[in-house]
């Protein structure tokens, strides 16, 4: 017997080995990998050029830039999760500015009629989202962009520029900060503890996954699964329209081209992509898509101290999420194999 113990701890130590180093290869080590591996380059090159790259107001800036496009991808994670997503963020964003601001109209009193108010019409957006790609069997591409389309053509027929007026006090959302951490990243925060929560401590978030990886297969197990994706698709909208609260706070008013200006559709998808989750769904979440969204945030940071055009801002962001998932692709067709 001792024998045979110590012919199988060699076995079990190589397997152990073997695990962490699988472990280690995860894509939200990966991401995290890369951004520190950013942040040095970065450090080089801003200093090169003459100036201080990790200043105070570097990081902060980091923080605030992030924290608007983080609370959208953390609802678009959940959506792709599903093996869904969601095109119509970016003008429900500009939307629910424009609600926000208006329905405050520089009032104290009337910001929880306001937030209450963006919640409720974000929610809805998500739940006709949700409804359309379930009941009407629409593609998730084609049905959130018919309705990013709808909500673009209220927009554009109501509102011709700037609207409303946020109360100071709202105001200090977007610009306030704790110590050296602004409120909004405070915010962001909360709601990727939120969402990791949910996907990982309760029933909801293991049906998420069941329902992306393969959703037959859950249909078969019992899951309901055209309300899990409905429920992912109302929270998806309700993170966009807490993204455009935050937006409000920091213009002071709504602005018809706010989510659209930002690109939020296309840049949430990016951020959960670089942060490894699966666009087909049932792989991934939130902690890969925090680190996307900081990959994002402290390249911008990097190009703006080295006053690069937007031209290779673009081509340079472009072929940093083709290698992500190209590398995430190989990885996967390895461990297949």
């Amino acid at each position: 017997m001792n024998l045979l113990t110590r012919a199988r701890r060699p076995a079990r130590r190589s397997q152990a080995r073997g695990g962490l180093a699988v472990h280690l290869r995860e894509p939200r080590q990966v991401v995290f990998l890369a951004l520190l591996g950013l942040v040095a380059a970065g450090w080089v090159l801003v200093a090169l050029d003459g100036g201080q790259f990790l200043t105070l107001e570097s990081v902060v800036g980091i923080q605030q830039r992030s924290a608007a496009l983080g609370i959208v991808a953390i609802g678009q994670t959940l959506a792709i999760l599903a093996g869904s997503l969601d095109l119509s963020v970016a003008y429900l964003i500009s939307l629910s500015s424009l609600v926000a601001a208006e329905i405050m109209a520089g009032q104290d009193g009337n910001v929880g009629p306001a937030v209450a108010a963006v919640l409720l019409i974000s929610s809805l957006v998500g739940l006709v989202n949700g409804l359309v790609i379930t009941r009407l069997q629409v593609h998730a591409f084609i049905a959130t962009l018919g309705v990013a389309l709808i909500i673009k053509g209220i927009v554009d027929h109501l509102y011709d520029g700037p609207a409303g007026k946020v109360p100071e006090s709202f105001q200090l959302l977007g610009y306030s900060r704790i110590g050296p951490i602004p409120v909004s990243a405070v915010l962001w925060a909360g709601v990727a503890v939120v969402a990791w929560f949910l996907l990982s401590r309760t029933r909801l978030g293991y049906r998420i996954y069941a329902v992306g990886g393969n959703e037959e297969v859950a249909r078969l197990s019992g899951i309901r699964t055209g309300r899990v994706i409905v429920i992912t698709h109302v929270l998806c909208s309700a993170c966009a329209g807490i993204a455009g609260l935050l937006l409000a706070s920091r213009l002071g008013a709504g602005a018809p081209t706010v989510g659209t200006d930002g690109g939020y559709d296309l840049e949430s998808i990016a951020a959960v992509v670089l942060g490894g989750t699966a666009l087909a769904g049932g792989k991934g979440g939130v902690a890969g898509t925090v680190g996307g969204v900081l990959l994002l945030a402290v390249l911008d940071t990097i190009f703006n101290q080295l006053e690069v055009n937007s031209f290779v801002k673009d081509v340079v962001r472009g072929v940093v999420i083709v290698i992500a998932v190209v590398v995430y692709a190989r990885r996967g067709t390895r461990r297949s194999a």
